[in-house]
């Protein structure tokens, strides 16, 4: 069977490697390129050495450049492991030429100019096309080889809309009054020199930030409100934890029903047949430990009755399922290919 030649753009930050990392084991696709502006010509394995068993000495960086990259007729697939506002760019000229491809930035996360303006202090980079992307969650949304531009979720929407999705879409839950607690390790903030990101700041240090209106509230609330079939608004804060990987979320919502018998039988209905979900009892809580490294998603819930609120627990691994492992599978998906393939 001919592999699927794809490519890889901004492959130098956390996503990039752990695409890099998926991609290079994948049985079905051969990563034929792999893109970095700052580390054009260098080794992949001088720069990533834990790459070493994967890639030849000889497999290098080549210049991340659109017009370039929409060129090269034998890659299939490009996945953008971008900055928000910068992937839009590419994503035109990829499209422009044929290709698909897996966004894994917020370009094209959001159905309105309006909320991506109100969230990300700027205009569009590309509003001709945002009507194109396609938003994804594997377990969740529909998907065909014809889409062309796929929006991969955030890594804390991944956390939260997994859980939360079958539950607004069946009405089984609270439309109001929902707060969310989410925390991230060091890792969710990218590969980049910032004081803010150091060791000495984040060890042994816990903080919110992004309050009161970080910018993944917008994909959250706007995802809800589709499920829901209303405006959701929730209160979303998210922390940094003194880690390097994994998010771990806390959603506390008022219960429609008493117990949880209703929850789990929603989750039962949508997952029960799902690869990388992991329903856990109720009482057994989801840990970032045992989610690290793979590209499952843990879910739990408890019912409160002195409260009457309904306590949802999640876990994932920020950089797989929040983010390149997702983007696999979706690939898998696309492509005909196991749904796990490549991935644990």
């Amino acid at each position: 069977m001919k592999k699927l030649r794809v490519g890889v753009t901004g492959a130098s930050g956390y996503a990039g490697i752990e695409l890099m990392r998926i991609l290079g084991r994948h049985p079905n696709v051969e990563l034929a390129a792999v893109t970095s502006r700052s580390l054009e010509g260098k080794p992949v394995i001088e720069d990533m050495p834990l790459l070493r068993h994967i890639f030849s000495d000889d497999f290098k960086f080549v210049k991340s450049d659109p017009a370039t990259q929409a060129k090269m007729d034998d890659i299939d697939l490009w996945f953008l492991a971008l900055p928000h506002g910068v992937a839009a760019e590419y994503a035109r000229e990829l499209l422009a030429a044929g290709k698909t491809v897996i966004d894994l930035s917020a370009d094209f996360r959001l159905g309105s100019l309006e909320r991506y303006l109100e969230f990300y202090k700027a205009e569009h980079p590309a509003p001709d096309l945002l009507k194109l992307g396609k938003y994804i969650i594997p377990e969740l949304f529909d998907i065909s080889k014809s889409d062309k531009l796929i929006a991969c979720p955030g890594c804390y929407p991944t956390s939260i809309l997994m859980p939360l999705i079958p539950l607004m879409r069946e009405h089984a839950v609270s439309a109001s009054g929902i707060v969310i607690d989410s925390y991230s390790g060091v890792s969710g903030g990218g590969r980049k020199a910032d004081l803010m990101y150091s060791y000495c700041v984040r060890n042994e240090s816990m903080t919110a930030y992004g309050l009161p209106k970080h910018r993944h509230l917008s994909e959250i609330e706007e995802q809800l409100s589709i499920a829901a079939g209303s405006d959701i608004v929730v209160q979303f804060i998210p922390h940094l934890s003194p880690t390097t990987r994994g998010i771990f979320t806390t959603i506390v919502l008022p219960a429609k029903f008493e117990g949880v018998e209703k929850v789990y039988e929603i989750w039962n209905k949508y997952y029960a047949s799902k690869k990388f979900v992991k329903v856990l009892p109720s009482g057994k809580q989801p840990d970032t430990l045992y989610v690290s490294g793979t590209n499952r998603v843990d879910i739990s819930a408890v019912y409160d009755s002195r409260t009457k609120n309904l306590i949802i627990t999640s876990a994932v691994d920020n950089l797989i399922k929040g983010a390149s492992g997702q983007a696999v599978q979706i690939m898998n998906l696309m492509f005909g290919f196991g749904e796990d393939a490549g991935l644990l």
